[in-house]
């Protein structure tokens, strides 16, 4: 595979000028954008083909959706404690360390995977009456639950092998295994979710198979998508990159340091993303006695957001690896610059997306639901968080930067505060008098105020001392 050579350069100690250095940024951010707008086109895909089942299957899924977003970051924290030191090791040269922490990782993300679907499947008949769903709202959401819960070693080696890959530099290929899966759970969705059918384009009709389940079929459709797109990255990773791939007699062993440092990095994360999404998960109860039209506008809402917050953490992988290259390379005189320009990219892109989702809110909903109600109040709603988007992409380029440098505690700790002292008491007490607005509402200040906490640790970071 082509490395980018900009990026060595940067490696090598070489002088980039400003358009060089943004040249970098771009190059690396543009195919993680893609991938990450990918992944969110996929869950349009799902929400939208569930909405036009009625308002009972959106709600069905967004019973369960903070509890999913939980599970993937517990998944995703445990790969970040191995990918950032890869960057930061093939940034230094020490290829054969990279190579060990990637097959280290591997077999710690397995069993991390496996656990945690044993858990989830065994509780999963139960989720959504504990967070207030019934009926058939509550039993489609079960099943939908199950089978994430079933996939969970799929998901945790796809988010691996993306993250290592883009750890080495290699953006194009993860966004490609991205997109590849979105475009696949188009097709696995279109056969799962609906019956049969016969579709007619003017004199010629065609049937169509479908297997008519539902909700259900969403979620398999998803599993199947992932499972190709895992198999693609695994594939890249093991048999064509110059670095990782297996070779005959190759060996691999538990180095206690790198089992240690991958703790110290994850384990913060993983704390503050399980507080965050039990908030998640309390704001769910907030909501649930809204309503059907409440819940099942909200749920798309959190969907249709992520179009708008997605280039973002493209951005943020950019960061992570440039900072963790750099600081491997011991480029102190590029880290700091690298990441301020970085962020300010991350918020100009940000500005423009939020923008585009201010004007364009009640077109995205309409194609998220055919129920008049769900598409006015999810647009409202959307309308309100517009408003903190730039300051939400101070928030997740700089905590990119900040894991580059294996900085998560702080983060960590800045993050969960600001969710449990400020939006959900903000959220408990607006709720009762306007509504779904007043959750949203409590969202936008608190996304905002973290945004520029993050700013001012950014600005005051010595990147000598982390080097």
């Amino acid at each position: 595979m082509q490395e980018n050579k900009m990026l060595r350069r940067f490696r090598e100690g070489q002088k980039l000028e400003l358009p060089e250095m943004l040249s970098l940024i771009v190059s690396l951010a543009l195919p993680a954008i893609a991938g990450q707008i990918s992944q969110v086109v996929m869950e349009y895909i799902d929400a939208g083909m569930v909405g036009h089942l009625g308002a009972e299957g959106s709600a069905a899924i967004g019973l369960v959706a903070s509890t999913t977003w939980l599970i993937g970051s517990l998944l995703a924290c445990a790969a970040l404690g191995f990918s950032v030191q890869m960057a930061q090791f093939i940034g230094a040269g020490q290829h054969k360390k990279a190579k060990n922490i990637f097959y280290e990782g591997l077999m710690v993300i397995l069993v991390w995977s496996i656990l945690i679907t044993v858990v989830t499947v065994g509780i999963s008949g139960h989720l959504p009456y504990w967070l207030g769903g019934t009926g058939k709202a509550a039993e489609n959401g079960a099943a939908y639950f199950r089978i994430y819960a079933m996939s969970c070693p799929i998901l945790a080696i796809n988010w691996f092998g993306s993250d290592m890959m883009q750890s080495t530099g290699n953006f194009m290929i993860a966004g490609v295994a991205q997109i590849l899966g979105c475009m696949l759970d188009v097709l696995f969705n279109a056969f799962l979710i609906y019956p049969a059918r016969i579709l007619s384009l003017g004199t010629l009709t065609v049937w169509i198979p479908g297997a008519d389940l539902g909700v259900t079929g969403a979620a398999l459709g998803t599993l199947l998508a992932q499972l190709v797109s895992a198999i693609l990255l695994m594939y890249v990773l093991l048999f064509r990159t110059s670095i990782l791939r297996w070779r005959r007699g190759d060996r691999f062993s538990f180095r206690k340091e790198d089992l240690k440092r991958a703790l110290l990095i994850g384990l913060p994360v993983g704390v503050e993303q399980t507080i965050q999404m039990t908030a998640q998960i309390f704001l769910t109860k907030i909501v649930s006695p809204l309503g059907t039209i409440a819940i099942a506008a909200n749920s798309l809402a959190v969907t249709a957001e992520g179009l708008c917050y997605m280039p973002g953490f493209g951005i943020q992988t950019a960061a992570s690896t440039l900072v963790g290259q750099g600081i491997g390379a011991k480029r102190e005189d590029l880290v700091k610059k690298l990441s301020m320009i970085t962020v300010g990219f991350g918020m100009a892109v940000m500005t423009v997306t939020g923008a585009l989702m201010y004007l364009f809110a009640p077109w995205i909903m309409a194609i998220l639901s055919s129920d008049p109600s769900v598409q006015q109040l999810g647009a409202a709603v959307l309308r309100i968080e517009a408003f903190a988007e730039p300051l939400f992409a101070a928030e997740i380029v700089a905590n990119g930067v900040f894991r580059g440098a294996g900085d998560t505690l702080v983060p960590s700790i800045i993050i969960t505060v600001s969710m449990w002292f400020v939006r959900l008491p903000l959220a408990w007490f607006l709720a009762p008098h306007i509504g779904l607005e007043g959750i949203w509402t409590a969202m936008a200040i608190q996304l905002s105020l973290q945004g520029i906490v993050f700013l001012l640790r950014l600005r005051k970071v010595d990147f000598h001392k982390v080097m």
